[in-house]
């Protein structure tokens, strides 16, 4: 794997010449952007050929753009992560931003974020799709412009996609999570064979018989993986300079780890079928949160107080919609919806927050 990124950089500095790593990077991301340019517009010129397209719906060019899309996202976030080095920088200054002493992105963690990738191409370009139909009403394809817009748009995808895995580091992934969350929730809510869903709460759009589900539950489950990626390498870090250090930063590591676990555990188990795991590893998802947030001061003695207020906010804010809930003012999918919110707003601060401490303690170290 490793052998196979460096004769690809070693072919990109040729045709370059003496180039920094970032613009290999950039060159082999317009190299592979313009392969799948011809790719695309090869397959779609035949299969469009003869035919008008409408924008949107089964048969459309917007269900080609997004189902083409998706698997071209997955293919160049793979080629991307083939092309990083995944060891020590190099001369050159080339290094895998997810590369830790001892440890490194898993095959399962990298499925996870390339189906992440391929979940929000696919839903990115449905959604554009359903734009274009409504400010074009009734305006047909042609085959030939057709295959062109395909083309760009698995070029784009794939421009976009091989940069993010190069560049990928726990921020760019909590990024990723954040933005796969929201619209595999919004493709769950707008697939929902049930209108009124939201009275219920949040997990009904998980129930079997519920033509969202597999949608809903596959979201969690991949979230839950990249949570526990984002835990390892966020702590990763953070200053261990005594054994109690070490040990409150396994302890928030581990507290990470299990959340990540408790979220994927509520698409696994959905809650018409498993009513009492469910409800346990939701509200499992609430407690571990609040442990992890309430000791952090205890935990990471080089966080600072400020980001600790920051997160006691937090925890007071669901604390006060669980009892708007106990009295009757708020429904649960309200309270569900704003704690998510809530958690992972905060596991993307502590993402920045724990990087700079990691880094102002190593500045101070050189």
């Amino acid at each position: 794997m490793r052998a196979l990124g460096d004769r690809i950089l070693a072919v990109l500095r040729q045709l370059r010449g003496p180039e920094t790593a970032h613009a290999v990077f950039e060159a082999t991301a317009l190299i592979v952007g313009s392969v799948v340019l011809v790719v695309g517009f090869a397959i779609g010129l035949p299969v469009f050929w003869g035919r008008e397209l409408p924008i949107s719906g089964t048969g459309s060019i917007g269900a080609f753009a997004a189902i083409g899309g998706a698997i071209t996202a997955a293919l160049a976030f793979a080629v991307g992560r083939l092309v990083v080095r995944p060891d020590e920088p190099s001369p050159d200054g080339l290094r895998d931003g997810f590369t830790v002493p001892g440890d490194r992105l898993r095959w399962y963690d990298v499925a996870a974020i390339a189906f992440a990738h391929a979940a929000i191409a696919y839903l990115g370009w449905i959604g554009i799709a359903e734009l274009l139909e409504r400010s074009f009403t009734d305006a047909p394809v042609y085959a030939f412009p057709g295959a062109v817009l395909i083309a760009v748009a698995f070029a784009l995808t794939a421009y976009v996609c091989f940069l993010s895995a190069v560049a990928l580091t726990p921020m760019v992934l909590s990024l990723v999570l954040a933005v796969f969350l929201v619209v595999g929730a919004f493709a769950s809510m707008l697939a929902s064979s049930d209108v009124h869903w939201w009275r219920d709460n949040l997990s009904a759009l998980g129930m079997s018989s519920n033509s969202a589900s597999l949608a809903f539950n596959a979201t969690l489950v991949i979230a839950g993986v990249m949570v526990t990626t984002i835990a390892r390498y966020a702590t990763a870090g953070l200053p261990v300079d005594d054994p109690v250090d070490r040990r409150g930063r396994s302890l928030v590591r581990g507290g990470l780890i299990l959340l990540g676990i408790f979220l994927a555990c509520v698409g696994l188990f959905p809650v018409d079928e498993f009513f009492l795991v469910h409800n346990t590893v939701a509200t499992g998802m609430a407690v571990v949160f609040a442990v992890v947030v309430v000791g952090l001061p205890w935990f990471l003695r080089s966080i600072p107080r400020v980001f600790v207020a920051f997160g006691w906010a937090y925890v007071l804010v669901i604390v006060l919609l669980a009892a708007f809930f106990a009295v009757g003012y708020y429904n649960l999918t309200a309270v569900e919806l704003i704690a998510a919110v809530l958690i992972f707003s905060w596991i993307i601060v502590f993402l920045r927050t724990a990087g700079s401490v990691g880094a102002d303690r190593r500045h101070a170290a050189e």
